[in-house]
């Protein structure tokens, strides 16, 4: 088995029921057919987390302007949200098994804002590309909550925390996206440019110092987002997670580092 010390905290066999939390830096789609650092460490990290009930996947590829829907098919289709690659990525496949008893839990239990059932989504590549490494036998249920981008952060981050209580039932929350993204900027082999780098380190302090309300002001007050951040998509998934760094919890940062030059890869765990 291959391991890698940066998860070596975990416990794979770990009869707790309260699972962790995982942000993931998910990058451009042929990591999905690639292999490379990126994706040698969701494999070393899906050998390492215990095995969880079922997955909600927040991720930036699924956005619902004015709701807030979440799969409850019971078998969700692969997405291939992309265009322009090559045949063997359109090929890909994920077929784990949807979650339509806990997407009804979540509609049912979550007080702070409607959430409905869908039929139509699955899969987007913001999901099954990561899960794809980090449990390859697409035996445990997914099922995706959609983004309402006509929200502020600080609904999204508010979300995530009403949404913590599924962990304790067994439900590992994956958030997807990253923490810069603007692919206008991006370029093969070029360098970070500084507004890039300024922008990754600004968050990691401010989750190192645990200022959530920062992190959910950075749209307003930082002069590198909108650079960055052109739309929030990409964003906003971190506060889904960064909601569940309550009390005492582990944090590990891991693949932080850049790729395409201005695309930040940073990840972390909370367990």
């Amino acid at each position: 088995m291959r391991t890698d010390s940066t998860f070596d905290h975990l416990n794979p066999f770990s009869t707790s029921k309260t699972m962790p939390a995982l942000f993931v830096g998910h990058g451009n789609p042929m990591l999905a057919i690639s292999e490379n650092h990126y994706t040698r460490t969701w494999q070393a990290l899906g050998e390492r987390l215990p095995k969880p009930k079922a997955i909600l996947s927040v991720s930036a590829h699924w956005t619902r302007p004015g709701s807030v829907q979440v799969t409850a098919m019971e078998n969700p289709k692969t997405i291939h949200d992309f265009g322009g690659f090559p045949q063997a990525l359109y090929e890909q496949r994920y077929p784990a098994p949807g979650a339509p008893e806990w997407a009804k839990a979540v509609c049912e239990t979550v007080q702070m804002t409607q959430i409905t059932p869908n039929q139509d989504w699955g899969l987007d590549h913001g999901t099954w590309t990561v899960l794809k490494y980090v449990f390859p036998k697409a035996d445990i249920p997914v099922f995706q909550l959609s983004l309402d981008i006509s929200q502020p952060p600080q609904f999204h981050f508010n979300l995530g925390k009403a949404l913590s209580p599924l962990r304790e039932k067994g439900v590992l929350i994956l958030g997807s996206g990253n923490v810069t993204h603007n692919l206008a900027k991006m370029s093969l082999g070029g360098s970070t440019p500084d507004w890039a780098s300024a922008f990754d380190q600004n968050l990691k302090n401010k989750i190192d110092a645990r200022d959530y309300d920062g992190i959910v002001a950075l749209k307003n007050q930082n002069p590198f987002y909108q650079i960055n951040h052109p739309s929030d998509e990409h964003f906003l998934p971190i506060l889904y997670v960064l909601a569940q760094n309550q009390g005492h919890q582990h944090l590990t940062y891991f693949n932080d580092d850049f790729d395409l030059g201005s695309i930040s890869m940073r990840s972390f765990l909370i367990a």
